[in-house]
């Protein structure tokens, strides 16, 4: 029997294959294309204490290797998410996440308060969105803020709990450290990077520009990402969740190899919706064919352990 599970205490998938936050919708939106109880876990859309309708105007532009998006955080509300999205979850046995964000420490402890009594078993801070104005990234660069959140969140809640680190910052390390020291889980790395993309067109002798700033993700992240495992691996003990521009099985490999113990498939779900589950398939396929028995076993290999 070839073993994929991820077990780190309350970390527990029963593969490494995730879906990152903000890609795959609150619950079932990519059944059509992919057996989502297949998966090591789905991340649900950030979740918000009250609905949030998001930023105006433009809010996503495609570039060379990944997108631009200023999406802003539009979602449903926590009351409507535990009403209408957390039943189908738990019906159809997907094993899930939900992604929290807040403008203040008091309302990521209601939101993770509120968790725990549905009995939701992991949640994903959200520290690290560049895309809104309060909270968020204001915690995700500050050690100390950080640090305090953390430890605030896990006296609530008694659950898995992950913290999404940006990569905005001199010393992701030293975050990841404050997180680990307050209590997390995990940690996921990266979040988006800032960026601007801007598309220019030449019409009737004037130009016209689309400008989107907000977070870059996509295929071109993945040196920074791999750059910030890689870093956190040397000075955590607590599991990594890597994600930025995994688009086949290699780029799973790359991240284990960096010191990954799972990872999260972003942007290339909006072009392959079928990815994660494939993904699935083809590291079985090739733990069973070149003779690695666990998940462990591949990934000592891919570290020269």
């Amino acid at each position: 029997m070839i073993n994929t599970c991820v077990s780190h205490g309350l970390l527990q998938l029963q593969n490494p294959i995730m879906t990152a936050s903000g890609t795959y919708g609150y619950n079932i939106e990519y059944e059509d294309f992919t057996n989502l109880a297949s998966l090591g876990a789905i991340v649900t859309k950030a979740i918000t204490l009250k609905p949030r309708a998001g930023n105006a105007g433009q809010r996503i532009i495609e570039t060379e290797c990944g997108l631009v998006n200023s999406i802003g955080l539009e979602n449903i509300g926590i009351e409507r998410f535990l009403k209408e999205k957390l039943p189908m979850l738990l019906n159809k046995k997907i094993n899930f996440v939900v992604n929290i964000a807040g403008s203040t420490i008091e309302e990521y402890i209601e939101l993770a308060g509120l968790c725990e009594s549905s009995g939701i078993k992991m949640i994903e801070l959200n520290v690290s969105c560049p895309n809104v104005k309060h909270g968020c990234l204001e915690f995700g660069v500050d050690e100390k803020g950080l640090e305090k959140l953390v430890k605030s969140v896990r006296e609530i809640y008694s659950g898995c709990l992950i913290v999404k680190l940006t990569p905005n910052v001199t010393s992701i390390e030293q975050l990841g450290i404050a997180c680990q020291n307050a209590g997390a889980d995990a940690v996921s790395a990266i979040n988006t990077l800032k960026g601007c993309g801007i598309k220019l067109y030449f019409e009737n002798g004037k130009f016209r520009k689309e400008q989107v700033t907000g977070g870059y993700s996509g295929l071109g992240i993945k040196p920074a990402a791999l750059s910030a495992v890689l870093r956190l691996s040397k000075v955590l003990d607590i599991p990594i969740i890597g994600m930025g521009g995994i688009y086949s099985l290699n780029d799973v490999f790359e991240f284990f190899a960096a010191g990954a113990d799972a990872v999260q498939i972003g942007t290339a779900n909006f072009t392959h919706p079928d990815i994660a589950g494939k993904l699935v398939s083809e590291l079985y396929n090739f733990m069973d064919k070149n003779g690695f028995n666990t998940l462990n076993d591949l990934k000592g290999a891919l570290r020269n352990e």
